[in-house]
């Protein structure tokens, strides 16, 4: 019997080659590469796709929800100039990848979501990689969380019809929310909000696609 060469990707390569492709889709912060090299995708995604954790792609994940592709992710994290000492608020957990990624940018992130079922899968994976600056919660993501506002960086990983007031509200002066905006049925746009004692500065970043925020509880829960 012949032993035939095995083609896979190393996990070097794999890795090497994930963030070539962050880098090639304009993901070039060193500190936002360095988090996400330090983030294995592959625990967040479970079932037939796990095989597919490294590749550049948005992936199905329980509750009808999605992980969104890396590059996509990598944009978003950058665009929210998190320092060490943000208090940063994420609305819509999902797998919990982006939190995750965040919690190494980050001094405390908060994150959302309407999905009981996310949030403890979420946080069981937080709690494998010893990620103990996040506090994950099931709530209504569309209303944010007075209780801890004011936050320093808000990032919605869901698409609204306009940035939602209560999240502008609990925005600092000085503070970043970067969403996706648009109809749900139709090609969102990723903008960053820059809140100043002017007012609001709107910063149109590219096309996205993302499921809609929407308001409530999931049936899960």
């Amino acid at each position: 019997m012949i032993d035939l060469p095995d083609d896979r990707p190393t996990a070097a390569e794999r890795k090497m080659q994930f963030l070539y492709a962050l880098r090639s889709k304009g993901v070039t912060d060193s500190a936002v590469l360095t988090a996400m090299e330090a983030v294995d995708r592959g625990p967040f995604i479970r079932g037939l796709f796990a095989e597919r954790a490294y590749e550049d792609m948005p992936l199905p994940i329980a509750c009808g929800q999605t992980i969104s592709q890396p590059s996509v992710v990598g944009l978003m994290t950058q665009a929210l100039e998190v320092s060490p000492r943000d208090k940063v608020l994420e609305i819509g957990t999902g797998s919990g990848y982006q939190a995750a990624i965040l919690s190494k940018l980050a001094r405390r992130v908060y994150t959302i979501d309407r999905h009981r079922r996310l949030v403890h899968e979420a946080r069981a994976i937080f709690e494998q990689m010893d990620l103990t600056n996040i506090t994950t919660m099931t709530a209504d993501g569309s209303h944010g969380l007075p209780e801890q506002a004011p936050f320093d960086r808000i990032i919605v990983t869901a698409a609204a019809e306009d940035p939602p007031g209560p999240l502008l509200a609990q925005l600092k002066v000085g503070g970043i929310m970067v969403l996706p905006v648009g109809q749900s049925d139709a090609v969102q746009h990723l903008i960053r909000v820059r809140k100043t004692t002017n007012g609001l500065e709107y910063d149109e970043m590219r096309a996205v696609r993302f499921v809609p925020l929407l308001e409530g509880l999931g049936k899960d829960t």
